[in-house]
């Protein structure tokens, strides 16, 4: 079969379309046929060898190895013991993570296997492409929202980051839930984003959201990154912070005020990504894709991945 094989780490051009031996089911496991399988920042970071983690914090990385943890595709074999599933079930799903690397979920490929409890049905209502998107964003956003948050209705809730792929389906999720959300994302998403059903958006290229909102129950910050305090007046003194991605975040400032920050890693769910099928299926959680590239195209996808402005994900079509 064809894969996506990694055997230095550094820049997109390290990708490399590869002929490799078809992988066998163990117990528990089934062979996906990849159709589709999305672009994550982990595949990036664990493409540059996790440069932007402390040295002592680093996963270790085994070469050479096949990125990708989205999987949505068809059941080709099942290992021994498996009954969950039959050949040609359709199925997608977050496999193997949070594993990174040959340990991860090798979703870069025309086969890959994954246990039977990472896996849901594929939406009936979207195609691959569109089910690839969801696995590692979706179920980010679901944990989120449903989990560590535990949002309740008539919560303010501002996402920033809402146009980005755990954004849009946090947004959607939260305002699903009867949370009112304002949505923070640069103005070419502002119509993408009030179809989702936001209830304000607020372009940051044009005004600064902590000069002009107040009394927020929950900040789900999809950024991150050195300046990510400057959304600390938003907040409610005793109001939840959730940033998906590592911040600074003033946290003595925070603690005067009472704000609690609730956090945490995604995880394989295969119940989580049958929650996430029932909602689409039903017409409450759309989809975002921002492009699809070939399999082989991989690098090409990787760096308009890392050039940012997505608005929902990147998939590479496998079939």
């Amino acid at each position: 079969m064809k894969a996506i094989r990694v055997h230095e780490v550094g820049g997109p051009e390290v990708l490399k379309l590869e002929e490799v031996p078809l992988p066998e089911p163990g117990p528990g496991e089934v062979l996906v046929r990849v159709h589709a399988a999305a672009i994550n920042p982990p595949d990036w970071y664990a493409r540059r060898g996790f440069a932007n983690i402390p040295a002592s914090m680093r996963p270790e990385i085994h070469l050479p190895f096949t990125p990708g943890s989205d999987v949505s595709g068809v059941v080709a074999a099942l290992g021994p013991g498996v009954t969950e599933w039959a050949e040609g079930d359709e199925v997608y799903g977050l496999v193997r993570f949070p594993r990174v690397g040959d340990l991860g979920g090798r979703g870069y490929a025309e086969y890959t296997t994954a246990p039977v409890g990472h896996l849901a049905r594929k939406p009936a209502s979207v195609d691959h492409v569109a089910a690839g998107a969801v696995p590692m964003a979706g179920l980010t956003a679901y944990q989120y929202v449903h989990d560590i948050i535990g949002l309740r209705p008539g919560r303010r809730v501002l996402v920033n980051g809402a146009a980005g792929g755990v954004g849009h389906f946090a947004a959607q999720l939260a305002a699903d839930l009867g949370a009112y959300v304002i949505a923070v994302a640069s103005g070419r998403h502002e119509t993408f984003l009030k179809e989702l059903g936001v209830a304000e958006f607020l372009d940051y290229t044009k005004v600064a959201p902590e000069d002009v909102v107040r009394d927020v129950d929950c900040l789900i910050d999809t950024v991150g990154g050195p300046a990510g305090h400057r959304f600390l007046p938003v907040l409610k003194d005793g109001g939840t912070l959730s940033p998906v991605f590592h911040g600074e975040y003033h946290d003595e400032e925070a603690a005067r005020r009472g704000i609690v920050r609730r956090g945490g890693q995604v995880r394989s769910d295969g119940p989580g990504m049958a929650a996430l099928a029932e909602l689409i299926d039903a017409g409450r959680l759309r989809v975002g894709v921002d492009s699809v590239f070939s399999l082989e195209e991989a690098p090409r996808a990787h760096e308009r991945a890392e050039r940012g402005h997505i608005q929902g994900k990147i998939v590479l079509r496998v079939v």
